[in-house]
């Protein structure tokens, strides 16, 4: 079976290798694991532009070169005409060569793959929405547009749509589905959490800021006897870009206003990104030195070690598909606290799994307090979260994705 997926996302091209965005490199080693030859339609880059990306680990048959574009203005609308009549001439091409065809939605190129796989309805289709599907939401019309065509059933047809979250009201061909990150494997090897365990006789108490002791350090014990350590006070931490849409300085002045009050805090942001120089200049301003610290882009593991020894993941993100950090931090009992946007609510049981943000400082401050000052409350959100997201393994993962190729 030749695969063809038609995507926004680039191919980087560095010293003869090619590199994918390392999330979306690890999904797609799955995809074609099930295919006899994998073709890529997509814009190529020759630089990383500060992407975190890892080396393409399985073979890819071609790449079909995508001109990028945007619509953001009249005069770019204007440069956009030959540049996607020319991409719509190459997927056509693409498609028409291809035995299964796998969009990656949204994205200008998707739109126009949208268009083009109408022309296909007997071939075997999937589309990856990776944005917000919820009806209700504002939007480009560029987005509105494309999730307009894929829950048509009468323009997209052998098509099976993947969105996250559960949305009343969605078409037959809309298959809610999920993105994982960690094995079975790694759930056996790394042991089990045990919240707010810490030995015979010993308590976590978050009311007054202590986290129980072991001995002279502070710790928090896994299931397997291993013990990882938390360290003084109440730790937060944000991954993502460091992008206007992402908010980290909101994440950044939560724990400032606990800070103020002279509780023993600390914060740590992953990722890199356009807002970097401004968070610094706020922090040197603000004098956060001491308790906030970017930490750029970084591997799996230490991002993996980074929710194993924070007590909450802070993501106040404006726009979001699936969070896959909501849920990998729940994966190791550390407390989401985020925006209700997309499927968020969803995966944080509305509240019961997760602190939902109001984007009020204020207000949120007294949420996360309320919730500090409650052991009881903060164990059972971090269970009740351990236990929802440890269903969505690599492992069923790759099964979901085996019926989708071959069906």
């Amino acid at each position: 079976m030749k695969l063809l997926v038609i995507s926004s996302a680039p191919i980087v091209e560095l010293n003869g290798k090619l590199h994918l965005y390392a999330p979306y490199e690890k999904e797609m080693q799955l995809w074609a694991k099930y295919a006899d030859a994998i073709q890529f339609c997509c814009p190529i880059w020759r630089e990383d532009k500060k992407l975190l990306i890892a080396p393409i680990s399985f073979k890819v048959d071609t790449i079909v070169a995508l001109q990028e574009f945007d619509i953001t203005s009249f005069s770019n609308k204007l440069k956009a005409i030959p540049l996607a009549f020319l991409a719509l001439v190459k997927i056509f091409k693409a498609m028409k060569q291809a035995d299964h065809i796998h969009l990656r939605c949204p994205g200008n190129i998707a739109l126009l793959a949208c268009l083009v796989q109408i022309l296909f309805p007997n071939k075997q289709k999937t589309a990856k929405y990776a944005g917000n599907w919820d009806p209700k939401s504002q939007q480009p019309w560029s987005y509105r547009l494309q999730k307009w065509i894929l829950s048509n059933p009468f323009l997209t047809r052998n098509m099976q749509v993947l969105v996250y979250g559960e949305w009343e009201g969605s078409s037959t061909n809309i298959k809610s589905f999920f993105t994982a990150t960690y094995s079975e494997e790694e759930i056996g090897r790394l042991g089990d959490w045990e919240i707010g365990r810490l030995g015979d006789g010993e308590t976590r108490r978050l009311g007054d800021w202590e986290i129980g002791r072991l001995g002279d350090e502070e710790t928090r014990r896994w299931g397997d006897g291993v013990t990882g350590r938390r360290g003084d006070g109440v730790k937060f931490l944000f991954v993502g870009t460091l992008s206007p849409g992402k908010q980290p300085l909101y994440a950044i002045q939560l724990v400032e206003e606990f800070h103020k009050k002279g509780k023993k805090v600390a914060l740590e942001l992953y990722g890199e990104g356009v807002l970097r120089k401004e968070l610094e200049l706020y922090i040197a301003q603000n004098n956060l030195e001491s308790i906030v610290t970017l930490k750029g882009n970084q591997t799996k593991e230490t991002v993996l070690k980074g929710y194993q020894n924070s007590h909450f993941l802070i993501l106040p993100s404006k726009s979001e598909g699936w969070p896959k950090v909501v849920a990998e931090a729940m994966f190791w009992g550390c407390v989401p606290i985020a925006s209700p946007v997309s499927c968020v609510p969803f995966m944080m049981g509305n509240g019961s799994r997760g602190i939902v943000l109001k984007e009020q400082l204020h207000n949120d401050i007294s949420q996360i307090m309320n919730v500090l000052n409650n052991q009881e409350v903060y164990k059972k959100m971090a269970l009740d979260g351990q236990t929802w997201s440890r269903q969505f393994t690599t492992d069923k993962f790759e099964i979901e994705i085996k019926k989708l190729l071959r069906n």
